[in-house]
């Protein structure tokens, strides 16, 4: 009896096989092949699309923000040439000009002053007061304004004294200050304290009223108790007016500062500005206030660079 022969069974290949570069017959594709025979070097190949990146990072930068730094620098050249222009030809008309030195003038001016230690002695003394009383006005405004915002009776309580003294400005403060208070150094003090205080507190306020209730009704319908409510949900809900009331805070304090180095102060970048002019030095007078603007507006971007962490949960700003 003769036995009939039994085919070979045919091979049969999943799909994962087939991707592996096999064909339902069992040989390799020719893909698979060339690929194999290929060398590999995956860190030329992650390098490729690093290198093609750059040029877009670098464009994209320049489109969202290179572009208004741009803008400021040349808004800034532009006023400075404008500047020189008036003084070099003693511009009157409207302005008068006669008087004041040109930027080169100035910028000689500062170089030497650069050199001078009393210069810095006013610097530092102006930073000093400027972080004395700026750090109490934060602590206390903020601790006042999360009272008030949380409950009415303590509102009612403050805010009357708040409203009439706040419109009073940092001068008239001054007699009443070195009557009161055993030092010159202890009155401007106080005098910029005032000065930041104000801001803040308000501005506290109103972010701690502008928490939505629907937040803390959701917070408490999770047992959340009253100091978690007051840690998780309102100080982050109202963290974007604290801050506010912070950079506002630090520029209304650098004014209140230079009005009290002005009238009784012996140190400090106010107290430089009054005797140039009184001394007549006329570069001088501006370098003072160039320089308490340059202060004012370095503490104000460091507070909100500051701040910063704290505003993370915010979405990013629209582009415009």
């Amino acid at each position: 009896m003769r036995t009939k022969a039994t085919p070979a069974p045919a091979l049969v290949l999943q799909g994962d096989e087939i991707a592996a570069g096999f064909t339902t017959s069992g040989r390799p594709h020719a893909a698979a092949d060339t690929a194999a025979a290929m060398p590999i070097n995956s860190a030329n190949d992650s390098a490729i699309p690093a290198l093609h990146s750059r040029p877009a990072a670098i464009k994209k930068w320049f489109q969202q923000k290179g572009r208004h730094i741009a803008v400021r620098i040349f808004a800034i050249i532009l006023a400075a040439g404008l500047w020189q222009a008036a003084s070099a030809n003693e511009w009157n008309f409207l302005l008068n000009f006669e008087n004041i030195p040109t930027p080169v003038t100035v910028g000689n001016e500062f170089v030497e002053q650069l050199q001078n230690p009393t210069f810095y002695t006013h610097l530092g003394v102006s930073i000093k007061r400027i972080l004395i009383a700026y750090v109490l006005a934060a602590l206390l405004g903020i601790f006042l304004g999360v009272l008030m915002g949380r409950y009415a009776v303590v509102e009612d309580i403050f805010i009357p004294y708040i409203e009439i003294l706040r419109p009073i400005p940092a001068v008239a403060w001054i007699p009443l200050s070195i009557l009161m208070l055993p030092t010159e150094e202890s009155s401007i003090i106080f005098i910029t304290f005032l000065g930041a205080l104000f801001p803040i507190v308000l501005n506290t306020l109103h972010g701690v009223e502008q928490t939505p209730s629907t937040l803390v009704r959701a917070a408490r319908s999770f047992g959340a108790s009253d100091r978690a409510i007051l840690w998780h949900v309102i100080i982050p809900g109202a963290m974007p007016s604290i801050v506010a009331g912070l950079a506002i805070g630090m520029g209304v304090a650098w004014f209140s500062l230079l009005a009290g180095e002005i009238i009784s102060g012996q140190y400090g970048i106010g107290y430089f500005t009054w005797t140039s002019y009184q001394m007549v030095e006329y570069p001088h007078i501006i370098i003072g206030m160039l320089m308490i603007g340059a202060l004012g507006t370095t503490s104000t971007a460091l507070v909100k660079l500051a701040a910063k962490p704290l505003l993370r949960w915010q979405s990013d700003k629209g582009s415009r």
